[in-house]
């Protein structure tokens, strides 16, 4: 099991490592509190349910609203569970942050990757398209996508028009060139899922 917390893509940018120029990732990751301590005893599985993004109560519906009072905590926009060997090494309201992480760790960054819509073939599977020559009567379309008599239809996972984006991308073993602990930022090599601003997911890796 790993500890993990919510953050926030606030860019990218380039450091230079050993005398070369990498992309990097700035994250801001503001402390998650701790909302509730689930125990196997009770709930089955070991875990902490955080709360990230604090928010006026207004904000959050009133069961949520009342599940945050009892836990003594203010509201938070989200609330996400991670795994935890021991949770009685933790207590409600405590705070986790950027501090469970140092320079050099292996991370995995979960997000929602940019939503594009609906697209054809050749931007959604790289297709090659049509010929591009008078005379042609098609130029982005897929082509055939039938068969003959067997088995007579469109096989399943046919590669199609369709939406594209805005799914969950995991991005395994990213390395943490800077922690800034003061600022709680996180400095990722490389890029990750999701757009500016957008929420992500920071855990150690297994590996």
């Amino acid at each position: 099991m790993s500890l993990g917390i919510l953050a926030r893509k606030v860019g990218m940018t380039q450091l230079f490592v050993d005398a070369r120029a990498v992309g990097a990732t700035v994250i801001e990751a503001q402390p998650s509190r701790i909302v509730q301590i689930k125990i196997e005893a009770k709930d089955g599985y070991n875990a902490l349910q955080l709360g990230y993004d604090e928010v006026p109560d207004r904000k959050v519906t009133r069961p949520l609203r009342g599940h945050y009072q009892k836990a003594g905590v203010s509201t938070h926009r989200y609330l996400h569970e991670v795994r935890v060997d021991d949770p009685s090494a933790y207590k409600v309201g405590d705070p986790i942050g950027v501090e469970i992480f140092s320079e050099g760790d292996k991370i995995d960054v979960s997000g929602t990757s940019r939503g594009l819509g609906f697209q054809g073939v050749m931007k959604r599977w790289n297709f090659a398209g049509g010929p591009k020559t008078h005379g042609s009567c098609f130029h982005r379309r897929p082509g055939s996508v039938g068969n003959s008599a067997l088995p007579g239809r469109v096989v399943k996972g046919k590669k199609l028009p369709g939406h594209t984006g805005a799914r969950r991308i995991t991005v395994k073993g990213a390395t943490i060139l800077r922690v800034d602990r003061e600022r709680n930022l996180v400095v990722l090599k490389g890029s990750t899922p999701g757009p500016r601003g957008g929420v992500l997911e920071l855990r150690k890796s297994h590996g």
